[in-house]
């Protein structure tokens, strides 16, 4: 049987680890081509050659989420060298764990940069790439937190929230276009970064980012006429309907 997503060709931020790392094996297990963007070449090496064992073929480029024209560079890259793109997944991320008086403006604009920032930037500049894909995707990986309000993470919460009304707001602009745009929210995922902010989260019962993976891998191979918009996701140990 043919490969669902032979021929197509993603973006995923963060692709150096954890989720992304997960996301850019996930659809290279469908014959993708995944451009990998993240800071560390290091270990977008790594993910490279996962992807490429997985059967997907693999691009390396290294961006900073913080400044506008690597961003944009990342973009262009795209599509001067391949032409074309059918998936953006904004997933990459960062985090702060601090009482709001303790909140440093320089940690708040950072949070807001590279999580709602830099999302922004990126769905704008390709959007002129994926209006030519038939269909395209916009998966933009936000939080728990963009939902509900934790102590101790005011910066994170509120780029997560932005992040997410950004979404409602862009797929409403293109309800009626091929592309879709879809927003995850999970809660703890066994990352280094949740391990960093929620130590007390026994790893056994954190989500997998395998399971992310296959998530988002669901969404850009649904071909019929039901369209999921948010996806919460929660670990089994916590509360229903976050």
């Amino acid at each position: 049987m043919a490969e669902k997503l032979a021929g197509k060709v993603a973006i995923v931020t963060g692709a150096s680890r954890g989720i992304g790392r997960a996301i850019s094996v996930a659809l290279a297990q469908e014959a993708a081509t995944v451009i990998l963007a993240a800071r560390s070449i290091q270990q977008l090496q790594i993910t490279a050659e996962l992807v490429t064992n997985a059967g997907g073929q693999a691009r390396i480029v290294h961006v900073e989420l913080t400044e506008e024209k690597s961003i944009r560079n990342l973009i262009e890259v795209t599509g001067e060298k391949i032409g074309r793109l059918d998936i953006l997944v904004n997933n990459a991320g960062v985090t702060h764990s601090a009482k709001l008086e303790q909140t440093s403006t320089e940690d708040w604009q950072r949070c807001i940069s590279i999580n709602a920032t830099a999302p922004f930037i990126l769905c704008r500049e390709a959007l002129r790439l994926l209006k030519k894909s038939n269909p395209a995707h916009i998966i933009n990986i936000a939080s728990v937190v963009g939902i509900k309000g934790y102590p101790l993470q005011s910066a994170y919460t509120a780029s997560k929230h932005a992040l997410r009304g950004m979404t409602m707001s862009l797929a409403e602009e293109l309800r009626g276009s091929d592309i879709r745009v879809h927003l995850l929210c999970p809660g703890g995922v066994d990352t280094e970064m949740v391990d960093s902010v929620r130590p007390d989260i026994a790893k056994d019962e954190l989500i997998k980012p395998e399971e992310i993976a296959e998530l988002v891998l669901y969404l850009v191979t649904h071909k019929g006429n039901a369209v999921m918009d948010e996806l919460r996701i929660r670990r089994a140990t916590s509360s229903p309907w976050f």
